[in-house]
């Protein structure tokens, strides 16, 4: 193969069409994947019982830590792919496949291990108590110890693909695993089905994975003599340049999520000292907040294999045109996404559980994440377009800014100063303080990128 498939997205195309064939699969498989999970708490929900709800939220941190796995090999693979295929070195796009595809197997088995190991005291340190601790191990029997492969395998695929600029097929194949997921639900949840409850929810999710990563086997089977993405084993390799280039993109990104790994875990402590209605409260409107939070990062990841191409082919013009427009898209759309937010709180949180107190601690905890909203864009848009560059260093900066040195501390002060009511602005705080960080950094890189045009 000489030519690149989509070559004409990557070189010809006007920006604004080219930004949205990348942009809008990847946000449709993004907001379908927060249905499926908001799936889950809506089903789990209708139980009525506030431990099998707290059962998902108490086992999200573990799920998030998935995606340390997911972005050190998708997204650092990803980065190394596009700029390959700006710069024409298919050799480094196909051991980067390769060499991400087997590492990310290796890590899904090995995460599934450990938890399986170390399930109880891992348990204890997720917040789990007596109520809450039968629900929340029947929950991750499913979704960890069983599926972390699968469910890791089918997100770093699909970045390999849309690497290729092929964003529907990688949308496709996101949304066919989330779309069975929401089929299985109630079927594996309610007392009219098989009656499983939070288990049956973590088993929907393990059989709509496996399903995802089936379609993308028989996808780069079948597009096998049109694309560079090789899973043969004898294209693995550990040669310095590709593992390199790998981790000094996927590092940062990984330790990204398992800061927000840490994050959330905190932040689940604290509403433990609230009760149980609180930890379902504040898991609901996580939920409802992935909402935009995916809106904005589907946005903003879509158009990155156009960014790192840009780059890497010397286009900078072009690599500029495209982050300004996502900024005059994007920004707006949240904005009205926040103030609606706000607006039906408490209707948002109602849909999903009918206890009273819950959706009251909701309301709250969703106002106030709705402040953090029309940040996103500025905030992702920063750390993404410096890993779609190979600038690892620096998105792992922001990644420490924004929890280390700004949520963490902040959720902290907000809960001894307010309590309850104060908790949840620390996502407010966070957001803020980089999206004006990352937008200062990422102007000047692109004033002195465009003076060399």
């Amino acid at each position: 193969m000489s030519q690149i498939e989509n070559q004409k997205i990557f070189e010809d195309m006007p920006i604004s069409k080219a930004a949205q064939k990348l942009m809008v699969p990847t946000m449709l498989s993004s907001l379908v994947m927060v249905v499926y999970s908001l799936a889950d708490t809506y089903f789990v929900g209708m139980l009525n019982a506030p431990e099998q709800n707290a059962a998902v939220t108490l086992a999200a941190p573990v799920m998030l830590a998935f995606n340390a796995v997911n972005n050190l090999f998708g997204v650092g693979c990803s980065s190394m792919m596009s700029r390959g295929l700006g710069s024409k070195d298919f050799d480094v796009v196909k051991k980067s496949a390769a060499f991400g595809f087997y590492c990310a197997l290796f890590g899904g088995l090995l995460i599934s291990l450990l938890c399986g190991l170390f399930q109880f005291p891992l348990l204890g340190l997720l917040g789990a108590d007596a109520g809450t601790m039968g629900a929340t191990a029947a929950y991750m029997k499913w979704t960890v110890i069983c599926g972390a492969a699968p469910s890791i395998l089918n997100v770093v695929m699909a970045y390999f693909v849309r690497s290729e600029g092929a964003a529907f097929h990688a949308s496709i194949g996101t949304m066919s695993g989330c779309i069975l997921n929401i089929i299985l639900d109630p079927i594996f949840i309610m007392p009219w089905g098989l009656g499983m409850g939070a288990a049956g929810a973590g088993l929907a999710t393990f059989l709509s994975n496996c399903s995802a990563c089936c379609y993308f086997f028989v996808l780069l089977y079948r597009k096998r003599s049109r694309t560079f993405i090789s899973l043969n084993p004898k294209d693995f390799t550990l040669e310095k340049k590709i593992v390199q280039g790998v981790c000094a993109v996927g590092i940062p990104a990984s330790i990204q999520n398992l800061l927000n790994v840490t994050g959330m875990t905190i932040l689940n402590n604290l509403m433990a000292g609230y009760g149980t209605e609180a930890v379902a409260a504040i898991g609901i409107a996580q939920k409802i907040y992935m909402i935009p939070m995916q809106i904005a990062l589907g946005g903003t990841q879509g158009v990155m294999p156009l960014v790192g191409y840009s780059y890497s082919s010397g286009n900078y013009r072009r690599m500029d045109g495209t982050i300004r427009f996502v900024r005059r898209l994007m920004i707006p759309c949240l904005a009205v996404v926040a103030v609606s937010g706000w607006i039906f709180a408490p209707g948002l949180i109602g849909i999903f559980i009918r206890n009273q107190e819950i959706i009251r601690y909701g309301a709250v905890f969703l106002r106030a994440f709705c402040f953090a909203i029309s940040f996103l864009v500025l905030d992702f848009l920063g750390v993404g377009v410096f890993q779609s560059v190979g600038k690892g260093k620096i998105s792992l900066m922001f990644a420490i800014f924004r929890k280390i040195v700004f949520e963490i501390p902040a959720t902290i002060i907000l809960n001894v100063l307010f309590g309850i009511n104060g908790i949840a602005y620390g996502a407010f705080v966070s957001e803020f303080m980089m999206a004006c960080i990352s937008t200062v950094v990422l102007t000047r890189m692109m004033k002195k990128l465009m003076k060399s045009c």
